[in-house]
C-alpha cells in the first residue's frame, strides 16, 4: 500500500459522489506542456514568452497557484476566517519545554486539535516552526513523542533547540474528524491547507513568537503538504520537506492512483484521468513557486514511494528559477541511502539549516 493511501477510516462522502456525478462543473486548466523548463509565461492571448526577469516569473508563478486550484479547489477567501479563540486542553511541563495541547477554530463550526510547544526561558520572540505529521492514525501525536517511530519525534527536537513548534492533526487523522466535501471544498488537500495557513495565524498570534521568523517542516504527508502550504502562504519563510515529493511522471511510474483518492485530490482521477500528461500542475513547479525562499530536501535513494530520480527532477527544474534571485544556495538537497526515512544525522543538518535561515544575526543560540 502506498505510504499517502488514505486511513482506513476514510470512504467516499455524499459531497464526493456529488462532485464526481455526471454533469458537476469541472475545471477548465490552460497547462503549461514543458513543466521541466519552467521560465516562461504566457499572456493573455495565450502565447507563451521566455522569463527573464523577476516580475515576469510572477506572471508564471500565478499560473502555477491558479493551476494547482484547478486542481484542489479554490483557496477560501478571508470570508471563511473566524475568530481563532484557541483553547488549551491540557498541559504539561517537561524538562527544557512546556507541551500544550490545544484546539483553534479553523473556520465556523470547525475545531483543530493541536500540540503546541513553547522553550523554556525565552528571553525575547523565538522563531517558530509548523510541523506536519506523516499518514499516521495517531497523527500529531507522533510528532511530539506519544507513540509511532522515534525518527519521527521532530517535534521536541526543534522545541530543545529554542523553536516554538505547533503541530496539527490533518483532517481525519489524529483526533480530528472532517468531511471536506460536505462542507464544499474540492479536496481535502485545500481544506489542509486552509488548515496550515490558520495554524500560521495561530504562531502569529502568540507574544512568544516572532512572525516574521516562521517555517515548516514535515514527512511524507507532511512533506508534500509543507510545499502546499508554504507556495500559498509567503508567511512562511523556510520550508523542509523530507520524504513529501516527486514529478508526477515518476511517482510509481506516472499512476496517480495515490493522489486521487478522498484524502488527497479526487479531481486527479475524475477530471485528469491520473494522467501526469493531463495534469495541470507538477511538482517540479511547486518547487519553483517558492524561490527564493530557502527550502531543504531530504530525498533518500531507495524512498519506493517518491523515486529519488523524479526529485533530482523537480530540483532541476526549480534551479533557474532560483538563480533569477540569485539564491541557488537557498535551495538545498540530501540523498542518505536509506528508505522512505527522516534518519538522525539528516534531522541534524536539517535542523541546523533552519537555524541559520530562521536566527540569523538574532543573537540566538
Amino acid at each position: 500500500m502506498s505510504r499517502i493511501g488514505p486511513p482506513s477510516e476514510f470512504r467516499l462522502k455524499t459531497g464526493i459522489a456529488r462532485l464526481l456525478a455526471p454533469g458537476a462543473a469541472q475545471p477548465r486548466p490552460t497547462p503549461y506542456s514543458d513543466k521541466l523548463h519552467l521560465l516562461a509565461w504566457r499572456d493573455a492571448k495565450g502565447f507563451e514568452h521566455p522569463v527573464t526577469t523577476q516580475s515576469e516569473w510572477q506572471k508564471r508563478r500565478a499560473d502555477i497557484l491558479a493551476n494547482m486550484q484547478s486542481v484542489m479547489g479554490p483557496l477560501p477567501g478571508a470570508s471563511r476566517k473566524v475568530p481563532l479563540d484557541v483553547r488549551v486542553i491540557e498541559e504539561a511541563r517537561l524538562d527544557r519545554f512546556t507541551r500544550r495541547k490545544i484546539t483553534f477554530a479553523s473556520e465556523a463550526g470547525d475545531r483543530v486539535p493541536a500540540w503546541l510547544l513553547l522553550p523554556h526561558d525565552l528571553s525575547a520572540r523565538a522563531p517558530a516552526v509548523l510541523c506536519l505529521h506523516q499518514t499516521t492514525p495517531i497523527g500529531k501525536d507522533e510528532l511530539v513523542g506519544l507513540g509511532g517511530r522515534t525518527n519521527r519525534h521532530f517535534a521536541p527536537e526543534l522545541a530543545e533547540r529554542g523553536f516554538v513548534v505547533l503541530a496539527p492533526d490533518y483532517p481525519n487523522f489524529g483526533e480530528y474528524r472532517f468531511d471536506a466535501y460536505a462542507r464544499g471544498y474540492a479536496s481535502a488537500t485545500m481544506k489542509g491547507l486552509w488548515n496550515h495557513r490558520r495554524a500560521v495565524d495561530v504562531l502569529e498570534s502568540l507574544p512568544q513568537v516572532d512572525r516574521e521568523r516562521i517555517g515548516v517542516l514535515g514527512h511524507s504527508l507532511g512533506g508534500h503538504n509543507a510545499l502546499f502550504a508554504a507556495a500559498f502562504d509567503p508567511r512562511l519563510k523556510a520550508v523542509v520537506s523530507s520524504c513529501g515529493f516527486n514529478s508526477f511522471f515518476k511517482y510509481r511510474r506516472g499512476d496517480l492512483t495515490g493522489w486521487s483518492h478522498a484524502g488527497y485530490m479526487p479531481r486527479i482521477a475524475s477530471a485528469f484521468g491520473k494522467d501526469p500528461k493531463q495534469m495541470p500542475f507538477d511538482f517540479t513547479e511547486v518547487l519553483a513557486a517558492l524561490a527564493p525562499r530557502p527550502v531543504f530536501i531530504n530525498a533518500p535513494m531507495r524512498d519506493d514511494n517518491f523515486e529519488v530520480s523524479g526529485v533530482r527532477d523537480c530540483i532541476v527544474a526549480a534551479t533557474p528559477v532560483y538563480r533569477l534571485w540569485q539564491a541557488e544556495r537557498n535551495l538545498v538537497a540530501q540523498h542518505p541511502d536509506c528508505e522512505h526515512d527522516f534518519p538522525v544525522d539528516v534531522r541534524a543538518e536539517a535542523y541546523a539549516w533552519l537555524d541559520r535561515q530562521l536566527k540569523r544575526n538574532r543573537g540566538l543560540p
